[in-house]
């Protein structure tokens, strides 16, 4: 089966800026069809301005694939601000159904996740969204759009649009190479003047190995799976640039 796409001081106003969930603002949004599959995922996010470093966000998940078309994780945010000792910043559930199973030559997913920030002032985020991903030989290509609205807030919300890409090639099964982009236009139905709507790209490189048989035991369900990528751009209307990784144990 193919792999379906699904996958903080610099200034009080840059990080104002910074998105309040920045799960698919810094990572592609990626699923596999490998039911019973459990994993161990651990990402991590830094922002630069003016090539110094504002803020770096881990973040630390359990997932589950309990059959072919369900993928489910629940994973948690740290932050830290100045000198103070890391704490909790928010938890999301992520849930995202395989819709296609390679039968056709675009694969499709439903993605859904939602994300509660500590600050309880903050509200509930519910992101949902198509993630597609269709293949030219050893090109892989990836898009995604995602709506997301917060609830459960003293401000009032509309409902945001967001999107991801990637262009990929597969050389290795330990590396692969290639670009990818994320990007905020403002509300769906009335877009923000481009000047305020975010757009980043930057390369990606990603691979996966099974530790201990060098690959060959495909009886061996045990793998791990990097992506590290570096994109430049905007991050509402200020210049930024974000290096990002991901780091998954598979078993």
């Amino acid at each position: 089966m193919k792999k379906i796409a699904l996958p903080v001081i610099f200034a009080s106003t840059f990080l104002a800026a910074l998105p309040a969930r920045a799960g698919s603002g810094y990572y592609l949004v990626s699923l596999y069809e490998n039911e019973g599959e459990k994993t161990i995922d651990f990402k991590s996010w830094s922002s630069f301005a003016d090539n110094r470093a504002t803020s770096t966000v881990p973040e630390l998940g359990v997932s589950y694939m309990p059959n072919k078309t369900w993928y489910t994780e629940l994973s948690a945010n740290w932050s830290k601000h100045g000198a103070s000792a890391w704490e909790t910043s928010a938890w999301t559930w992520q849930n995202d159904f395989l819709l296609t199973h390679g039968q056709y030559p675009l694969d499709l997913a439903l993605h859904t996740n939602l994300n509660k920030n500590t600050d309880s002032s903050s509200g509930v985020d519910f992101e949902f969204g198509p993630a597609m991903q269709t293949d030219f030989d050893r090109l892989q290509v990836n898009a995604n759009v995602f709506f997301e609205r917060t609830y459960r807030s003293s401000q009032v919300s509309s409902t945001q649009m967001k999107y991801q890409w990637q262009g990929k090639y597969r050389w290795h099964p330990a590396l692969e190479f290639g670009v990818l982009g994320f990007g905020e236009l403002g509300s769906w139905s009335n877009w923000s003047a481009g000047a305020k709507q975010s757009h980043r790209m930057g390369p990606v490189i990603s691979g996966s190995f099974r530790p201990g048989d060098g690959g060959n035991d495909s009886s061996n369900k045990t793998a791990v799976r990097y992506d590290v990528s570096y994109v430049s751009g905007k991050i509402n209307a200020h210049h930024a640039s974000v290096f990002s990784m991901r780091l998954q144990y598979a078993f």
